[in-house]
């Protein structure tokens, strides 16, 4: 199944179900983070999709066509947005660091998040560098779990973005400032539920076309189960929040010379199976602190 966020006309939003043909049927959830709040969200979503094929007596519901599908952020009011850093042999190498014993973690806000065609808008960076991700979508909570339990707590899969401010983030040794602006990760545009998504995705990562980023999750260092198990350890995970994966090699930063977007670029970030990304740059010259 194949989970949205989408946004109404009456300037709210909704949770959606994709259907086999593209187009979304409203789910009684105001995005997806609420849907998965509710024990019984796995139910609802069931009978939503029946209710697509059945005869004429069922509950209507209401049908989105793929042309109309205005993404919002996936989980708008995620509680916690954690993002593991070197996460892929390549990346790690070309950032010219060892394979780490434990993973490297910083945190996001809910505010960073953007929908999955909406405009990058950075204001006061200019070393904007982009990271491909694969995200977790947890489904249940999670405190002190072992990896069996982080597994079967996965709600499901996404495509995001970690859009990073390298000239912020190389400020000091913590990367928080670098990685936490505004408005700046794309998520989305759905996300594919543990039971249809598989364990192995190719990642892609692409600015104006080009290819800058390749690589498959099989590689990671730490799995999404081994994440979800490993932060379980200190803090809570509750459903709707997100975990980002890492990003393979080919980042900006790590070229020679390094490479940075310009005002006006297209960042594609695209996940066989899930979905694919694609949002402009745009960059304001302002004073920078």
């Amino acid at each position: 199944m194949k989970l949205a966020t989408l946004r109404t006309a009456s300037g709210g939003t909704t949770a959606a179900l994709a259907t086999s043909d593209g187009s979304y049927l409203a789910l009684p959830a105001a995005d997806v983070g609420a849907l998965l709040a509710r024990p019984d969200w796995r139910r609802i979503v069931q009978e939503t999709g029946v209710q697509e094929n059945a005869a004429q007596d069922a509950q209507p519901v209401t049908l989105i066509a793929e042309a109309d599908a205005d993404y919002a952020p996936l989980l708008p009011r995620a509680g916690k947005v954690i993002c593991c850093g070197l996460n892929y042999g390549d990346h790690i190498q070309e950032m010219g660091r060892e394979l780490p014993e434990f993973p490297t973690l910083f945190a996001k806000y809910a505010d960073t998040l953007l929908g999955a065609n909406d405009a990058i808008e950075v204001r006061g960076s200019v070393r904007v560098d982009w990271e491909a991700e694969l995200a977790v979508v947890v489904g249940s909570e999670l405190f002190h779990a072992d990896e069996d339990q982080a597994r079967a707590a996965i709600a499901g899969y996404t495509v995001a973005n970690d859009v990073s401010m390298r000239d912020w983030q190389n400020r000091t040794l913590q990367w928080f400032q670098g990685k936490a602006w505004d408005r700046t990760t794309p998520v989305g545009p759905v996300m594919v539920t543990a039971d249809d998504g598989g364990d192995s995705f190719d990642v892609r990562g692409y600015v104006n076309g080009e290819l800058v980023q390749q690589g498959n999750t099989s590689t990671l260092v730490f799995s999404p189960a081994r994440l979800l198990s490993y932060i379980s350890q200190f803090t809570v995970l509750r459903p709707g929040d997100l975990v980002l994966t890492g990003t393979p090699g080919g980042v900006g930063m790590g070229m020679t010379p390094p490479r940075f977007l310009n005002d006006g670029d297209v960042l594609a970030t695209e996940i066989d199976g899930i979905g694919r990304l694609e949002n402009r740059v745009r960059i304001h010259s302002t004073v920078t602190a």
